[in-house]
Protein backbone atom coordinates (compact mmCIF):
# COMPACT_ATOMS: atom_id res chain seq x y z
CA UNK A 1 0.00 0.00 0.00
CA UNK A 2 1.64 3.74 -1.00
CA UNK A 3 1.33 6.54 1.13
CA UNK A 4 -1.28 8.24 -1.02
CA UNK A 5 -3.71 5.36 -0.38
CA UNK A 6 -3.36 5.43 2.90
CA UNK A 7 -3.91 9.07 3.68
CA UNK A 8 -7.43 8.43 1.67
CA UNK A 9 -8.28 6.34 4.78
CA UNK A 10 -9.00 8.07 7.61
CA UNK A 11 -9.93 6.56 11.16
CA UNK A 12 -12.50 8.89 12.77
CA UNK A 13 -13.34 8.19 17.03
CA UNK A 14 -16.28 10.26 17.97
CA UNK A 15 -15.86 11.64 21.14
CA UNK A 16 -18.36 14.07 22.34
CA UNK A 17 -18.87 15.14 25.98
CA UNK A 18 -22.03 14.54 27.47
CA UNK A 19 -23.23 10.87 28.12
CA UNK A 20 -26.22 10.37 30.35
CA UNK A 21 -25.78 6.65 30.97
CA UNK A 22 -21.65 6.89 32.11
CA UNK A 23 -20.75 11.06 33.09
CA UNK A 24 -17.61 11.32 30.31
CA UNK A 25 -17.60 7.81 29.75
CA UNK A 26 -15.17 8.54 26.92
CA UNK A 27 -12.55 9.36 28.97
CA UNK A 28 -13.59 6.90 31.96
CA UNK A 29 -10.41 5.11 32.84
CA UNK A 30 -10.41 1.22 31.88
CA UNK A 31 -7.25 -0.46 33.35
CA UNK A 32 -5.22 3.33 33.94
CA UNK A 33 -6.33 4.44 30.21
CA UNK A 34 -8.57 6.54 28.94
CA UNK A 35 -11.64 4.49 27.21
CA UNK A 36 -10.93 6.45 24.15
CA UNK A 37 -6.84 5.68 24.41
CA UNK A 38 -8.38 2.31 23.09
CA UNK A 39 -9.81 3.11 19.46
CA UNK A 40 -6.75 5.23 19.51
CA UNK A 41 -4.09 2.79 19.67
CA UNK A 42 -6.49 0.57 17.15
CA UNK A 43 -6.66 2.94 14.95
CA UNK A 44 -2.12 3.90 15.08
CA UNK A 45 -1.47 0.13 15.20
CA UNK A 46 -3.69 -0.72 12.00
CA UNK A 47 -1.53 -1.05 8.58
CA UNK A 48 -4.20 0.39 6.37
CA UNK A 49 -5.27 3.74 8.35
CA UNK A 50 -3.20 6.59 7.61
CA UNK A 51 -4.37 9.22 10.07
CA UNK A 52 -6.30 9.34 13.06
CA UNK A 53 -8.75 12.33 13.82
CA UNK A 54 -10.86 12.34 17.10
CA UNK A 55 -13.95 14.38 16.39
CA UNK A 56 -15.03 16.28 19.78
CA UNK A 57 -17.01 19.14 21.34
CA UNK A 58 -14.72 19.31 24.59
CA UNK A 59 -11.58 20.66 25.28
CA UNK A 60 -10.88 18.21 27.63
CA UNK A 61 -11.54 15.08 25.55
CA UNK A 62 -9.53 16.54 22.85
CA UNK A 63 -6.59 17.16 25.42
CA UNK A 64 -6.81 13.43 26.16
CA UNK A 65 -6.88 12.32 22.30
CA UNK A 66 -3.58 14.39 22.03
CA UNK A 67 -1.71 12.68 24.42
CA UNK A 68 -2.25 9.23 23.32
CA UNK A 69 -1.43 10.49 19.93
CA UNK A 70 -4.36 11.34 17.73
CA UNK A 71 -5.37 14.70 15.77
CA UNK A 72 -8.04 17.09 17.12
CA UNK A 73 -7.95 19.26 14.46
CA UNK A 74 -11.66 21.01 15.11
CA UNK A 75 -14.05 21.02 17.83
CA UNK A 76 -17.44 19.27 16.87
CA UNK A 77 -20.24 22.33 16.79
CA UNK A 78 -22.89 21.93 19.45
CA UNK A 79 -25.68 20.69 16.77
CA UNK A 80 -23.38 17.54 16.21
CA UNK A 81 -22.77 16.27 19.53
CA UNK A 82 -26.76 15.96 20.73
CA UNK A 83 -27.83 13.01 22.60
CA UNK A 84 -29.74 12.49 19.20
CA UNK A 85 -26.84 13.58 16.91
CA UNK A 86 -26.88 10.66 14.06
CA UNK A 87 -23.32 9.23 12.77
CA UNK A 88 -23.84 11.22 9.83
CA UNK A 89 -23.95 14.50 11.72
CA UNK A 90 -20.31 14.16 12.92
CA UNK A 91 -19.10 12.51 10.31
CA UNK A 92 -20.32 14.88 7.43
CA UNK A 93 -19.34 18.03 9.53
CA UNK A 94 -15.44 16.23 9.60
CA UNK A 95 -15.85 15.63 6.30
CA UNK A 96 -17.29 19.30 5.01
CA UNK A 97 -13.97 20.35 7.14
CA UNK A 98 -11.65 18.61 5.23
CA UNK A 99 -12.94 19.98 2.11
CA UNK A 100 -13.30 23.75 3.03
CA UNK A 101 -9.62 23.71 5.07
CA UNK A 102 -7.68 21.11 3.67
CA UNK A 103 -8.46 21.13 -0.16
CA UNK A 104 -9.62 16.79 -0.31
CA UNK A 105 -11.84 14.84 1.38
CA UNK A 106 -10.06 11.06 2.12
CA UNK A 107 -12.32 8.68 0.66
CA UNK A 108 -11.92 6.43 3.62
CA UNK A 109 -13.71 7.10 6.84
CA UNK A 110 -13.22 4.46 9.14
CA UNK A 111 -15.57 5.03 11.70
CA UNK A 112 -14.06 3.79 15.40
CA UNK A 113 -16.54 4.38 18.62
CA UNK A 114 -14.69 4.72 21.63
CA UNK A 115 -17.24 2.64 23.23
CA UNK A 116 -16.78 -0.70 21.73
CA UNK A 117 -12.94 -0.57 22.60
CA UNK A 118 -11.38 -3.91 22.45
CA UNK A 119 -10.57 -4.30 19.05
CA UNK A 120 -7.54 -6.69 17.12
CA UNK A 121 -6.42 -3.98 14.50
CA UNK A 122 -5.46 -6.98 12.47
CA UNK A 123 -9.28 -7.61 12.31
CA UNK A 124 -10.03 -3.47 11.32
CA UNK A 125 -7.24 -4.20 8.52
CA UNK A 126 -9.27 -7.22 7.18
CA UNK A 127 -12.43 -4.90 7.22
CA UNK A 128 -10.65 -2.23 5.62
CA UNK A 129 -9.29 -4.66 2.87
CA UNK A 130 -12.86 -6.46 1.77
CA UNK A 131 -14.26 -2.79 1.65
CA UNK A 132 -11.20 -1.41 -0.69
CA UNK A 133 -11.87 -4.87 -3.03
CA UNK A 134 -15.84 -4.02 -3.13
CA UNK A 135 -16.29 -0.69 -5.07
CA UNK A 136 -19.81 -1.34 -5.75
CA UNK A 137 -20.25 -1.00 -1.96
CA UNK A 138 -21.42 2.53 -0.09
CA UNK A 139 -20.31 1.59 3.17
CA UNK A 140 -19.31 -1.44 5.42
CA UNK A 141 -21.09 -2.19 8.93
CA UNK A 142 -19.19 -4.82 11.22
CA UNK A 143 -22.29 -7.08 13.25
CA UNK A 144 -21.78 -10.27 15.11
CA UNK A 145 -24.23 -12.92 14.84
CA UNK A 146 -26.74 -12.99 17.47
CA UNK A 147 -27.08 -16.24 19.00
CA UNK A 148 -30.65 -15.80 20.22
CA UNK A 149 -33.33 -15.05 16.91
CA UNK A 150 -35.03 -11.79 17.19
CA UNK A 151 -37.98 -13.85 15.30
CA UNK A 152 -38.52 -15.59 18.38
CA UNK A 153 -39.45 -12.29 20.46
CA UNK A 154 -42.44 -10.84 21.52
CA UNK A 155 -43.89 -7.77 22.18
CA UNK A 156 -46.27 -6.87 24.34
CA UNK A 157 -49.80 -5.30 24.01
CA UNK A 158 -51.93 -2.70 26.12
CA UNK A 159 -53.71 -5.65 27.85
CA UNK A 160 -50.29 -7.58 28.71
CA UNK A 161 -50.72 -10.31 25.86
CA UNK A 162 -47.89 -11.19 24.35
CA UNK A 163 -47.69 -11.85 20.16
CA UNK A 164 -45.27 -12.71 18.34
CA UNK A 165 -43.26 -10.15 16.02
CA UNK A 166 -43.67 -11.39 12.63
CA UNK A 167 -47.96 -12.00 12.09
CA UNK A 168 -47.23 -12.66 8.47
CA UNK A 169 -45.26 -15.68 9.46
CA UNK A 170 -47.60 -18.60 8.03
CA UNK A 171 -46.06 -21.48 10.60
CA UNK A 172 -48.50 -21.68 13.58
CA UNK A 173 -46.73 -20.60 16.57
CA UNK A 174 -43.46 -19.94 14.54
CA UNK A 175 -42.08 -18.14 17.58
CA UNK A 176 -41.47 -22.06 19.27
CA UNK A 177 -39.46 -23.12 16.49
CA UNK A 178 -35.54 -23.81 17.15
CA UNK A 179 -33.18 -20.85 16.37
CA UNK A 180 -32.06 -22.82 13.09
CA UNK A 181 -35.67 -22.84 11.62
CA UNK A 182 -35.27 -18.60 10.89
CA UNK A 183 -32.34 -16.55 8.94
CA UNK A 184 -28.94 -15.30 10.63
CA UNK A 185 -29.29 -11.91 12.31
CA UNK A 186 -26.12 -10.00 13.25
CA UNK A 187 -25.83 -7.64 15.71
CA UNK A 188 -23.99 -4.21 14.92
CA UNK A 189 -21.38 -3.51 17.43
CA UNK A 190 -19.09 -0.68 16.46
CA UNK A 191 -16.33 -3.18 16.22
CA UNK A 192 -15.40 -0.93 12.52
CA UNK A 193 -17.61 0.73 10.36
CA UNK A 194 -16.26 2.69 7.00
CA UNK A 195 -18.22 5.59 5.40
CA UNK A 196 -17.58 6.16 1.65
CA UNK A 197 -17.24 10.11 1.13
CA UNK A 198 -17.87 10.34 -2.50
CA UNK A 199 -21.30 8.76 -1.64
CA UNK A 200 -22.33 10.52 1.74
CA UNK A 201 -21.68 13.74 0.31
CA UNK A 202 -23.80 13.60 -2.71
CA UNK A 203 -26.34 12.00 -0.96
CA UNK A 204 -28.69 12.25 1.81
CA UNK A 205 -27.42 8.65 3.64
CA UNK A 206 -25.42 7.46 5.89
CA UNK A 207 -24.98 3.92 4.42
CA UNK A 208 -26.61 3.61 1.17
CA UNK A 209 -27.98 0.46 -0.34
CA UNK A 210 -25.16 -1.30 -0.92
CA UNK A 211 -23.77 -1.86 3.27
CA UNK A 212 -21.46 -4.52 3.00
CA UNK A 213 -21.47 -6.62 6.27
CA UNK A 214 -18.34 -7.12 8.15
CA UNK A 215 -18.94 -10.13 10.35
CA UNK A 216 -17.01 -9.18 13.57
CA UNK A 217 -16.09 -11.15 16.75
CA UNK A 218 -18.33 -10.38 19.51
CA UNK A 219 -17.55 -7.70 21.67
CA UNK A 220 -18.34 -5.81 24.58
CA UNK A 221 -19.65 -1.94 24.86
CA UNK A 222 -20.03 0.54 27.21
CA UNK A 223 -23.27 2.01 27.87
CA UNK A 224 -23.58 1.51 31.54
CA UNK A 225 -21.12 1.15 34.41
CA UNK A 226 -21.96 -2.52 34.58
CA UNK A 227 -20.41 -2.69 31.13
CA UNK A 228 -17.42 -1.26 31.80
CA UNK A 229 -16.64 -3.22 35.02
CA UNK A 230 -17.02 -6.28 32.81
CA UNK A 231 -14.72 -4.82 30.25
CA UNK A 232 -11.98 -4.34 33.21
CA UNK A 233 -12.59 -8.21 33.69
CA UNK A 234 -11.87 -9.22 30.14
CA UNK A 235 -8.37 -6.74 29.91
CA UNK A 236 -7.10 -7.91 32.93
CA UNK A 237 -7.57 -11.62 31.94
CA UNK A 238 -7.27 -11.43 28.43
CA UNK A 239 -5.17 -8.78 27.54
CA UNK A 240 -4.83 -8.12 23.60
CA UNK A 241 -2.90 -6.13 20.92
CA UNK A 242 -4.15 -2.68 21.79
CA UNK A 243 -3.66 -2.98 26.23
CA UNK A 244 -0.07 -4.06 25.02
CA UNK A 245 0.70 -1.03 22.85
CA UNK A 246 -0.92 1.17 25.58
CA UNK A 247 1.55 -0.44 28.31
CA UNK A 248 4.24 -0.05 26.36
CA UNK A 249 4.10 3.32 25.22
CA UNK A 250 1.82 5.14 28.13
CA UNK A 251 1.81 4.98 32.04
CA UNK A 252 -1.34 4.20 33.34
CA UNK A 253 -2.93 6.63 35.39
Amino acid sequence: MTHTEATGIVAIIPARGGSKGVPLKNIRPLAGYPLLAYSIAAALLSRRIGRVIVSTDSEEIAAVARAFGAETPFLRPAACSTDTATDRAYLAHAMEWARRVEGRVPEYWVNLRPTTPLRDPAIIDEAIEAFLAMPEATSLRSGHLCTESPFKWFERDEAGFFRGLRPEDPRPEYYNLPRQAFPAVYVPDGYVDIARASFMLASELTNGPRMYGFVSPECTEVDTLEQLQYLEYQVGTQGGPVFDYLTQNHART
